[in-house]
């Protein structure tokens, strides 16, 4: 072999590698560009197909399994399961309400799984974007002329604007909204900022996924809101339907909550119906305690904002490690209901529910 042949050999081997290198590389990216927005059942079977996609799908398994929240809140939300062998639950995360005429088509898929979620997570947009849209399409109201509540003073230790006094109903507070001239830092915008104490969510046996506190919360304090898809009334009763025969056959966990507001008048009743099962934040593992649990229940409206939102607040003291628990209601129709596991002293055995 000459010296020339030696050198053409060398280079065509160099070319071959840099060629395969940049195939491997192409390769890398789009997996780590397709991968996170795959269900946990697509991901399974992607992962069979090679060892560096097994590798890719454990390293975002393990991603998903530390922040159910998606980086969409304050805080990581991890899962913990010491039960089975189930990493996580899979649903699409919501910080805020969601119409779901809108999103139905939008919202298939979400990315999930990868160090940079935050920035590449187009559902964070989409979003705000349609919650400002629905209050956009309320007129422009009277709203607080403070324009810094913070400076101002405040009368109570949750809502403190003194515009708003008087105001202060069992269960139904205001807060300031896009009508108002204070600012996204205002003391009167405490459930518009996101969850701000440190949760964890926990698999049981018995109860499946319950939400946990992860460290002390005193009473009062903020926990988040019950987000979700907001329902027509037949939308939501079909809907109720089909997670009922479901739940039957234990194929799915529903998380469809009816909110019904009794105006002043006394006259009439604002249904609001939000359905978490498939859209929503971390509220939806939220479990149900027959004697109250240890949360509270409030209506919050804001200025401005066409819908209210249902928030919790701790209503006692809550350990480091205690299961976060509300009563999903008192009416019980349906003698056929779903087993209660609560534990409490006062346990019906039933899980409530209602005529949707």
């Amino acid at each position: 072999m000459t010296l020339s042949n030696a050198t053409t050999n060398q280079r065509n081997c160099r070319q071959n590698t840099t060629e395969e290198e940049r195939k491997q590389n192409l390769f890398l990216h789009c997996a780590h560009l397709v991968l996170p927005w795959l269900t946990p059942a697509e991901l399974a079977n992607a992962s069979l197909t090679c060892k560096t996609l097994l590798q890719i799908s454990k390293s975002i398994t393990l991603s998903r399994s530390l922040d159910a929240s998606r980086s969409f809140e304050n805080l990581a939300i991890p899962f913990h399961n010491t039960a089975d062998n189930i990493p996580y639950a899979y649903f699409i995360y919501t910080p805020s309400q969601i119409i779901a005429s809108s999103c139905s088509q939008s919202l298939q898929r979400q990315f999930w799984g990868s160090s940079d979620a935050a920035e590449s997570n187009s559902m964070r947009l989409l979003g705000l974007e349609l919650v400002s849209r629905m209050d956009d399409t309320v007129e422009s109201v009277s709203g607080c002329e403070c324009e810094n509540c913070l400076e101002v003073g405040h009368g109570n230790e949750l809502f403190g604007c003194p515009c708003f006094s008087g105001l202060e109903d069992v269960g139904i507070v205001s807060e300031c909204g896009p009508s108002c001239a204070c600012g996204p830092e205002c003391e009167n915008r405490l459930t518009q900022r996101g969850i701000s104490v440190r949760l964890k969510i926990v698999r049981d046996v018995q109860t499946g996924w319950g939400l946990y506190a992860d460290q002390l919360i005193q009473q009062g304090q903020f926990i988040c809101e019950y987000a979700g898809e907001l329902l027509t009334t037949k939308e939501a009763r079909g809907r109720q339907q089909i997670y009922d025969e479901l739940a039957s056959r234990r194929c799915i966990s529903s998380a469809l909550l009816v909110v019904r507001e009794h105006l002043p008048s006394g006259k009439a009743c604002l249904r609001m119906n939000i359905d978490a099962t498939r859209v929503g934040n971390v509220a939806r593992f939220i479990n149900h305690a027959c004697d109250g649990g240890n949360l509270s229940t409030v209506v919050v409206r804001s200025v401005g904002s066409m819908l209210p939102r249902l928030c919790f607040f701790a209503s006692k003291d809550i350990k480091e490690g205690e299961e976060l628990t509300f009563s999903y209601g008192e009416i019980r129709v349906r003698s056929k209901g779903l087993q209660c596991f609560c534990g409490s002293s006062s346990c019906f055995g039933i899980l409530p529910a209602e005529h949707t």
